[in-house]
Formats: structure tokens, C-alpha cells, sequence
């Protein structure tokens, strides 16, 4: 089989988890710091062995989770 390449298509799907109360604004910005540059390590490495972004451990945990599923289902 084929080396794959992990590109970015502009969108990127990531796993919700439900949450008692609703998601305060310092999640979303978090998020809209965090996510940029998962995306970049995650294209410079190719593959799912990425660095947590400070301040977002949680946010990156989530999103190098949901990157090895990936990954291992395309496997």
C-alpha cells in the first residue's frame, strides 16, 4: 500500500463532547489559538506524533486523539 499524505482541506471535523453548561468564550478562543497551530504541526510531521499546544492541553489531547483514529482507520 501506498504512503498516504495528510493534507488540509480547509475545514477540519473535530469530536464535541456534551457539556453540562453551555461552552463559555475563553473555550472558543482557545480553540481559534489552539487549532491553527495543531494543523500546522500535524502537516509538517505527517502524522499523528504532534506537540500539545501550550495553554490548550486539553483542546490538543483531544484533537491528537481524534487525529490517530483518523489516521488508523485509513490505515
Amino acid at each position: 500500500m501506498g504512503k498516504r499524505r495528510i493534507a488540509h482541506s480547509g475545514t477540519v471535523a473535530c469530536p464535541g463532547t456534551q457539556r453540562a453548561s453551555p461552552p463559555s468564550s475563553s473555550r472558543f478562543q482557545i480553540g481559534a489559538f489552539a487549532f491553527p497551530k495543531l494543523i500546522s504541526e500535524t502537516l509538517s510531521a505527517q502524522n499523528g506524533k504532534i506537540d500539545a499546544v501550550s495553554g490548550a492541553s486539553y483542546t490538543s489531547a483531544g484533537y491528537i486523539q481524534s487525529l490517530q483514529s483518523a489516521l488508523d482507520k485509513r490505515a
